[in-house]
């Protein structure tokens, strides 16, 4: 069921550049991380279960991952308020993405219809996007094991 009407990204294409702000109310560009491998992990909402494993898994092992060289950007529809009170109720050490307008879904193709307890609705394919220092994509992780998302992370990366 995982349809999109944007052209679909694959490994070696030029990672869609991007401006939005964090949960601070900073700015943060894709560019400004050139030179820096980048897990860009797009999830449904703040504060659900499954995107709560997967956030509270990425925190447990943050300090990994950076050892790795590996900066972590999780991106949402929600807003900053949403993404603030999720970073402090689980002590995120990571940046969160607001894209309230779906600007950046859209441009990775991760927004659509799927299957959500029998029902069929909008929203986002809950994916990562592996970007190398050159801001090409290396790899697209599309089945997120959200507990174990971590080391899904560098498997794939073969880190």
């Amino acid at each position: 069921m995982r349809e999109t009407n944007f052209m679909k990204l694959q490994q070696k294409d030029k990672a869609p550049d991007f401006t939005t702000t964090d949960q601070n109310g900073s700015k943060v560009s894709l560019k400004d991380f050139k030179g820096k491998k980048v897990a860009l992990y797009f999830y449904p909402h703040d504060d659900t279960e499954t995107c709560t494993k997967e956030a509270c898994n990425l925190r447990d092992n943050y300090a990994m991952l950076r050892q790795k060289g590996i900066e972590v950007l999780g991106v949402s529809i929600d807003d900053e308020k949403s993404h603030k009170k999720f970073e402090k109720k689980y002590g995120l050490p990571f940046t969160l993405l607001v894209d309230t307008e779906k600007k950046i879904v859209n441009a990775y193709g991760v927004w659509g219809e799927k299957l959500f307890m029998g029902k069929t609705i909008i929203s986002t394919y809950r994916t990562t996007f592996l970007i190398n220092e050159k801001g090409k994509i290396d790899h697209i992780i599309e089945k997120v094991v959200s507990k174990n998302h971590a080391q899904q992370i560098l498997e794939t990366w073969g880190l």
